[in-house]
């Protein structure tokens, strides 16, 4: 097998997009010259693992006593290079097999620990590195401090019923799919062997990320991938193998535009690690942001629907719901959230160190290195990106823990504990003011839904004339209805209105004096 690495890493040159696109995201690509410092969706070249001839020796001796037994042998079927490929299946001993690095399960998860990451990433076959695969393999995705409860249960169905589906390697024996598996096997240390597939010899890693995302997202009861993770892999389609969003979408099982939404995401999730971070600073990690899924989604769509209007007042409703979720409010909550929530509802809580010195805003920024200029963003849009840079940053001290001093750790804890108190106060404002708004306006909806449904009737009598089809008998008992129903509202409205205005003195007028008295 040779390990190919797929990233070329191109610096950026005069004449390349650097625009929004219609989704607010630049149109340059990220692989070209940006690597930001949690990426861990780059392929790299792993060389093989230390007992690589020992293992394709034994591969290809087992395949070759499978093939001489005669008989119907199992088979797996996979898709392989576009079209698809049955291949053997052969017990191979679980100490032969080493952990994928590269497998989309616990991507995100691998900046859990940087240090070991950094071990894993010069030396993924080093008993430390498969020992931290091994570790991320069995812990929660959105909370590594305990472990997954999914993994518990693969452990349990193990231990009963055995392994019902084989996994996958390479002939050098790294495991394409049954990771997960192969570490629930070994935690319950009752057997010796495991049963998998061996994918061809020319193997490269395009191969074991294309077969291993295949396999993913076939509809069986395979455990699915974390919501970065997920991201993670769609990214890859898109900006490392340059797949069409339509293929993309096929493969995913979904449609384009969801496919555009979770690259928006998470290249505003990237953007938010990017600005986390302080010179050598810790930074905020993808997997921080693992439960964010469902408050992420709203987001794509406020701010879609908003920027179609105003480009400026949905960057300012995108900064003012991240750090809402940064905070982790509920997306009840974040839904009060509108491009005004930080001049009307939040400056007047927040504190005054957090606040905007209110400085003027360049027209136009020139991009570094290519001496073109671009309109500026507002100076309210600064003002916010700057109050959630402060949030960011903090989070990324908190989330650093015993990596950093204790000082400066209780200094970001208080810098979150305001933020969070200034937010909930001015949530609570913008709801309770969101909840009078609907309530004025409930009579007014009513009404007009009633218009509504009454021109309906209109067009309904109009087609009902070249048949004849109206039922005049019913139609007349409904309209005595609507004159009793308009005669009760005539007197509500004029008890609860003190200077009636042009329709609802209409409205007294129409129904007359039957109900004046009422």
């Amino acid at each position: 097998m040779k390990l190919w690495p797929r990233w070329t890493g191109e610096a950026a040159k005069v004449g390349d997009d650097l625009s929004l696109n219609p989704h607010g995201t630049s149109n340059f690509r990220p692989d070209q010259n940006m690597f930001f410092e949690e990426n861990p969706d780059m392929s790299t070249d792993y060389g093989f693992p230390p007992a690589a001839d020992a293992t394709r020796v034994t591969v290809e001796a087992r395949l070759r006593e499978q093939h001489q037994k005669g008989g119907v042998a199992e088979t797996l079927t996979v898709e392989w290079r576009g079209a698809p490929l049955h291949i053997q299946v052969i017990d191979m001993p679980l100490s032969s097999l080493v952990y994928n690095p590269e497998t989309h399960r616990i991507r995100a998860q691998r900046s859990y620990d940087p240090k070991r990451d950094a071990i894993l990433a010069a030396d993924p076959w080093s008993q430390e590195s498969q020992d931290y695969l091994r570790y991320l393999l069995t812990i929660r995705p959105s909370d590594p401090e305990h472990r997954d409860p999914d993994f518990d249960k693969l452990k349990e169905s193990l231990d009963e019923h055995k392994q019902n589906e084989p996994g996958l390697i390479t002939h050098e024996g790294v495991l394409v799919n049954g990771n997960t598996r192969c570490a629930a096997l070994r935690e319950l240390n009752t057997t010796s062997n495991m049963r998998v597939g061996v994918l061809p010899a020319s193997c490269t890693w395009d191969d074991i990320n294309d077969v291993e995302l295949s396999l993913q997202l076939r509809q069986d009861k395979r455990r699915d991938y974390s919501y970065i993770n997920r991201l993670l892999a769609i990214e890859e389609q898109r900006n490392q193998l340059n797949r069409d969003l339509t293929v993309i979408a096929k493969a995913f099982r979904t449609d384009t535009k969801s496919v555009e939404r979770d690259l928006w995401v998470l290249a505003q999730l990237r953007d938010l690690i990017a600005r986390s971070k302080i010179g050598a600073g810790p930074s905020l990690r993808l997997m921080d942001l693992e439960r964010s899924q469902e408050k992420l989604a709203e987001l794509y769509r406020a701010y879609d629907k908003e920027q179609a209007k105003n480009k400026e007042r949905a960057d300012l409703l995108k900064e003012a719901r991240l750090a809402a979720i940064v905070l982790d409010f509920a997306k009840t909550d974040i839904r009060y959230i509108e491009p005004d929530f930080q001049s009307r509802y939040l400056d007047k809580v927040l504190p005054e160190e957090f606040k905007s010195g209110g400085s003027a805003a360049p027209t136009t920024v020139t991009i570094p290195g290519l001496n073109r200029d671009v309109k500026a963003a507002g100076a309210n849009v600064l003002a916010a990106r700057g109050l959630t840079d402060r949030l960011l940053q903090a989070k990324a001290v908190e989330a650093a823990g015993e990596q950093v001093a204790p000082a400066e750790h209780a200094a970001a804890l208080e810098v979150i504990a305001s933020f969070k108190g200034a937010f909930d106060e001015a949530i609570d404002t913008a709801g309770r003011e969101a909840r009078l708004r609907k309530k004025r306006l409930a009579a007014p909806d009513r009404v007009n839904d009633a218009c509504r449904d009454l021109e309906q009737s209109i067009t309904d009598v109009v087609m009902s004339r070249g048949n004849s089809s109206l039922d005049e008998g019913a139609f007349d008992d409904a309209l005595g209805q609507l004159r009793t129903v308009l005669g009760l509202l005539a007197v509500e409205a004029r008890r609860s209105i003190e200077l009636p205005g042009n329709g609802l003195a209409w409205l007294i007028s129409a129904v007359g004096d039957e109900h004046s008295h009422s």
